[in-house]
C-alpha cells in the first residue's frame, strides 16, 4: 500500500495545495477500494444488509450506491 502511505503522508503537508490534493486522491482511492470489496462480498453471497452493517450505513444507502453494479 505504498500509494496510500505516500498519500497519507502528503495529506499532512504544511502546504495546503499538496495536502488537499492528497486528500482528494485518498478519497478516490477509498471509493475504489470500497467498490472492490462490495463486489467481492456480493460475489460471495453477502446480503445488502450484511455489507451495510460492516460499512456502518443503512441497507438502502449501500443498495442505492452499488445496486446497479
Amino acid at each position: 500500500m505504498t500509494e496510500a502511505t505516500d498519500l497519507a503522508e502528503r495529506a499532512g503537508d504544511r502546504d495546503p495545495r499538496v495536502g488537499l490534493r492528497a486528500v482528494a486522491a485518498l478519497r478516490r482511492l477509498l471509493e475504489q477500494l470500497e467498490t472492490v470489496q462490495v463486489r467481492n462480498a456480493r460475489h460471495q453471497g453477502w446480503s445488502w444488509q450484511e455489507i451495510a452493517t460492516e460499512l456502518k450505513v443503512s441497507r438502502q444507502a449501500v443498495h442505492k450506491k452499488y445496486g446497479r453494479h
